[in-house]
């Protein structure tokens, strides 16, 4: 197995005083807040110019290349760097985002490019996930990579938090073609930050055997997986990450609006469970970037997978929504802080020359395979009703933790800081 590339002394600044982290951040942040605005824009403007399946399937083009590209996205992430890849990603939504808006300005070009634009977006998340995901060991010391981790969980749920009322905003006073000029430039925001990135260059004994050149894209993935599957932390704990988000991922954006609707809380219900949910995850975040070292991480894992699992399946059974609120809370810290730690688990054992095809791998199941499980999860739900399939998603939740505890080097992981 390759050595790892950074070295354990602890940085000079930490990570919320390192000038790398917050170019990083700000870039981030800013790229996550016109994700934000571009989704309700698109979904805003699909509903407006055509039927509610049409807007439907606009809404879901997205996910298919999302999910067969996300790998190749790793590869090319390894063999171009990550910094290129991401700001060539972020330059092209800003460039579709802008043109969309000025296309609707001027006409009415329908939902063909709607669906169009949704595509291309698709395709860039492949490229742009794996590679946003591998650049903090570049910029950071391994010390610190916890920090920086949960410093993206911050600016993750800041993004989501900031991006749907300035959407909504934007859309109340220009219509849609503003909110996507909205998202436009601040996805160009996120460019010069990105270019002011100064990377670490991995060791050399990093680097995969011959030169770019002389290698296939394939013979890169197969030896990131070949990399992935002797690995003995990563390997189990993307099988851990892969089972928590099947489980994870459908009740929670499929399954509470069926709760909601049958309970009678309607939309405003949902928006307070998912507002206690992103509060409790990003208090998992806040804590693990003051904390930073957390020693046995693995173990930690583990139980607040299991954990998060209970209070997840107990979502299906209480009738109250301030009840059901505070549950939430407490399962998005559970959550948040499993999430985290597997992100910085990854951050740090991974050898940063196959981060970008580790980070592709780890995201496919949330970013990729969850969301094609949504059918079958409402068609669950229409034939059993929504306690069942919140029970069995809460009991595959909790075979990811008990696999997790069963590993016995995940489970004496640790996270320096």
């Amino acid at each position: 197995m390759p050595a790892l590339a950074t070295p354990a002394r602890t940085t000079a600044a930490p990570a919320h005083q390192n000038p790398q982290v917050l170019r990083w951040l700000g870039a981030y942040t800013a790229s996550t807040v016109g994700d934000s605005i571009y989704y309700l824009a698109l979904s805003w403007a699909a509903v407006t110019s055509g039927t509610p399946a049409q807007a439907g399937l606009v809404m879901a083009v997205s996910a298919g290349p999302r999910a067969l590209l996300m790998l190749f996205g790793g590869v090319l992430a390894d063999r171009l760097g990550p910094r290129r890849v991401v700001i060539a990603s972020d330059a092209v939504r800003c460039l579709v985002t802008l043109g969309l808006a000025a296309a609707l300005l001027l006409a009415s070009p329908g939902l063909w490019a709607l669906a169009a634009v949704a595509l291309v977006f698709g395709v860039v998340d492949a490229l742009f996930l794996p590679a946003v995901g591998a650049l903090p060991p570049r910029i950071a010391e391994r010390d610190q990579l916890a920090r920086v981790q949960g410093m993206r969980g911050i600016a993750y749920r800041l993004g989501a938090v900031l991006g749907s009322p300035l959407g909504g905003l934007a859309v109340a006073l220009g219509g849609s073609a503003a909110a996507f000029g909205v998202a436009g430039v601040l996805f160009a925001l996120s460019l010069p930050l990105l270019c002011g990135l100064k990377l670490r260059p991995l060791a050399a004994n990093d680097e995969d055997p011959g030169a770019p050149g002389e290698r296939t894209a394939l013979h890169d993935l197969v030896a990131g997986l070949r990399y992935l599957r002797g690995h003995p932390v990563l390997g189990p704990l993307v099988i851990v990450i892969l089972l928590g988000d099947l489980g994870f991922v459908g009740p929670l954006n499929v399954g509470l609006a069926v709760l909601s609707e049958q309970r009678g809380w309607g939309a405003s219900g949902i928006g307070w469970v998912l507002a206690g949910f992103g509060t409790g995850a990003a208090g998992a975040s806040l804590l693990i970037t003051t904390k930073g070292r957390i020693p046995r991480a693995g173990t930690v894992l583990g139980w607040t997978v299991i954990l998060g699992a209970v209070l997840l399946g107990a979502l299906a059974f209480v009738p109250l929504l301030p009840v059901v609120v505070l549950v939430a809370l407490f399962f998005g810290l559970l959550a948040g802080l499993s999430g985290t730690l597997c992100g910085a688990l990854v951050q740090t054992d991974c050898d940063p020359a196959y981060l970008g095809r580790v980070s592709a791998v780890a995201s496919l199941g949330s970013l990729g395979i969850a969301p094609l499980s949504f059918p079958l999860t409402g068609a669950a739900i229409g034939i059993w009703g929504p306690a069942p399939v919140f029970v069995v998603s809460a009991a595959v939740c909790a075979l990811s933790g008990a696999y997790a505890l069963s590993v016995r080097p995940l489970r004496r992981a640790e996270l320096p800081g």
